[in-house]
């Protein structure tokens, strides 16, 4: 059977991205995800989870999951607005709004749907998008969708932004960041983005995925840990299956920007909402979040240890206080000969290529969990000292 033209136009791409050291793959994992798993059939020592405060397999959440199974089944069966918003997505919210300190909270699938929903229900044509050059993918797919005029300013730079909002004949405005950028692991300068935001009429979105749990002194993120209220940070994104261990997503905000994204926000409208379970975990694991400080001080004594042991050994790490640690290599071959060189060594550590980061910023993507201990972290560094020093030979 011969094949149609199509098909081997697709199988050539393939081969030229394979050429290029750029091909991705999936690896099974099989038994709970933890620091250490099994992948392919082999026990690693992982440093590749958004895991980051080492809740995903947690009793409780176990616990909670079974416990509403035992209720409410299976799936939800339909979406929010049909038969599918069980009592415990309307708990879910009420705690989520209650902790990040907005009015209320409106629960997506997932955080690529969080994204879309929000920007694609606010801004249309005649508005205009301004948005960091190291978003998230989900957030520039959505500026881009939106029909607004869609902008990029450069990596973090008030004055590059301030500049363009000056330009815009834009009835609406909006500018939207990562708290916590999820390559770089640098944060985004909110307060004075919310100030910047204030003075030229815009709306602020924040995604904050990577710091929701992890930053804050009760771990509610971005807005906590710059002391930021709902009217500085007035949409607020958060991803529930990193720090908090479960799936989902959730838009935080006034009463009117919810209701706006109950009317406006497609992706939330048509589809089948999480299952309840996930919900009732996920309220168990914002508990833990809330109560268990230690979590978080572990991190943060983790990611002080590495970076020591990194500076000394010379590489090039970016400026991150969060639970990502880059290591940038530079050139596209030599971050994965690395990433394979720790493989070897039974470590899990996933080379970032583009076109997920600029050319020339290859980088092997370390994150931390809670689970950690110093002993696994020297273990990496051991290892980066050993490999290092082969490469340099190579």
């Amino acid at each position: 059977m011969s094949q149609l033209p199509w098909h081997s136009q697709l199988q050539q791409t393939l081969t030229d991205r394979k050429a290029a050291g750029l091909y991705r793959r999936t690896r099974l994992r099989d038994g709970e995800q933890g620091v250490e798993v099994v992948l392919d059939g082999r026990k690693m020592l992982s440093f590749s989870s958004n895991d980051y405060l080492g809740l995903a397999a947690h009793p409780a959440l176990k616990k909670a999951f079974i416990d509403s199974l035992e209720q409410e089944g299976v799936g939800s069966g339909a979406a929010h607005l049909l038969t599918g918003h069980s009592r415990y997505h309307h708990q879910l919210e009420e705690a989520l709004a209650e902790f990040t300190g907005q009015q209320r909270v409106l629960l997506f699938s997932t955080g690529y749907m969080a994204n879309m929903g929000a920007i694609t229900a606010l801004v249309g044509q005649g508005d205009g998008v301004f948005e960091d050059r190291l978003n998230h993918a989900s957030l520039l797919d959505a500026g881009l969708l939106s029909g607004a005029r869609f902008q990029r300013f450069l990596h973090n730079d008030l004055t590059n932004l301030q500049s363009r909002l000056e330009k815009t004949e834009a009835a609406r405005k909006l500018i939207v960041v990562d708290g916590v950028f999820s390559m770089d692991g640098d944060c985004a300068p909110l307060p004075e983005l919310a100030a910047l935001a204030q003075k030229n009429n815009a709306w602020l979105m924040v995604d904050d995925a990577h710091g929701f749990g992890c930053l804050g002194k009760t771990g509610a993120g971005c807005g906590e840990h710059f002391g930021l209220n709902q009217e500085q940070l007035p949409i607020l994104m958060g991803t529930l299956g990193k720090a908090a261990g479960s799936f989902g997503a959730f838009i935080a905000g006034s009463e009117t920007l919810i209701e706006t994204l109950i009317q406006f926000a497609r992706p939330y409208i048509y589809t089948t909402a999480m299952p309840p379970a996930v919900a009732a975990a996920t309220r168990a694991s914002l508990r833990l979040i809330q109560t268990e400080q230690w979590r978080r001080e572990h991190l943060n004594t983790l990611i002080a240890h590495f970076r020591a042991g990194v500076q000394a050994l010379n590489l090039q790490l970016m400026d991150s206080f969060s639970p990502i640690q880059p290591i940038v290599i530079g050139d596209e071959a030599r971050a994965l000969s690395i990433s394979q060189k720790l493989a070897e060594r039974g470590i899990l550590i996933i080379a970032i290529r583009p076109p997920t980061v600029p050319v020339g910023s290859s980088r092997l993507r370390i994150t931390f969990s809670a689970q950690h201990t110093i002993e696994q972290v020297d273990q990496l560094l051991l290892a980066l000292a050993d490999i290092m020093g082969e490469v340099a030979h190579d």
